[in-house]
């Protein structure tokens, strides 16, 4: 995957060029009406007190993913970026490896979030579900999963942290995690939030 740096200072770049060798540098105005055929990932930094929508005066195709390097990653800066067409924040002093894991997960279609927030938003669409009007959710998702992963997408899907899972079925937190990732696999989904959704038949 390509990666280009917009305006970092030399810290973040630094960083950058370690999770990614590759990595090519952009001027703010070079972004503008900027082509690649193959796309990429966009890192752009959001300083403190910056407003996210002067930070993103992007319009770019799907091929391209823009990342915020904030200064204060907070909720209300994450749905700003995300709402401005953003695919993800992360702190501006995010090691190499947090930086390899946040351009995976939205190099495939993903958005990084943070986990405070993507439980809010599981456990907020959890409520909504419960209370729409009883039916029958499909439960082909089921079929795909052993007994104890069933249970654990069910715990996820209620808005449980992988430590309120461990606790409730007397599991590590490191089996939860062992057990999504195979879940994710199985069913073909990214996160938490596909899996929310899935379980509670959307």
């Amino acid at each position: 995957m390509n990666h280009w740096a917009v305006d970092l200072d030399a810290l973040e770049l630094l960083f950058l060029k370690e999770a990614f060798p590759g990595l090519k540098l952009l001027s703010r105005s070079e972004v503008s009406g900027f082509q690649h055929p193959e796309g990429g990932v966009f890192w752009l930094r959001l300083k403190a007190g910056q407003d996210v929508s002067t930070c993103l005066p992007l319009a770019h195709a799907a091929e391209f993913h823009v990342v915020l390097l904030c200064d204060e990653p907070d909720e209300s800066v994450v749905v700003s970026a995300l709402a401005a067409g953003a695919a993800g924040c992360c702190n501006s002093r995010a090691a190499p490896e947090v930086l390899q894991q946040v351009a995976l997960v939205v190099g495939n279609g993903g958005l990084w979030v943070g986990q405070s927030l993507l439980q809010k938003l599981v456990g907020a669409t959890a409520r909504a579900l419960a209370q729409r009007p009883a039916t029958e959710a499909p439960a082909s998702w089921r079929q795909a999963l052993s007994e104890r992963e069933i249970q654990v997408a069910e715990r996820v899907a209620a808005g449980d942290s992988n430590k309120e899972i461990a606790r409730v079925l007397d599991i590590t937190e490191r089996t939860v995690k062992a057990h999504l990732s195979t879940i994710f696999e199985k069913l073909g989904i990214r996160d938490r939030l596909q899996l929310s959704l899935r379980v509670n038949g959307l």
